[in-house]
């Protein structure tokens, strides 16, 4: 989640706003981790109940 923040505020710069230091990034993702991580665990979860329907 860090990685992707600190990429979307270079992406920014080139916009005009302001940039995030590598720590602000963190601080920033700490607290988006855990609901990322939830819902990407119950897509990928769904997308193998189907293939296992499926087969």
């Amino acid at each position: 989640m860090a990685i992707n923040l600190f990429m979307l505020a270079l992406i920014g710069r080139a916009l005009g706003w302001p940039s995030l230091s590598p720590v602000a990034t963190i601080l920033v993702a700490l607290p988006l981790t855990l609901p990322a991580t939830w819902l990407a665990t119950r897509w990928i979860g769904g997308l193998i109940d189907e293939a296992e329907r499926d087969s």
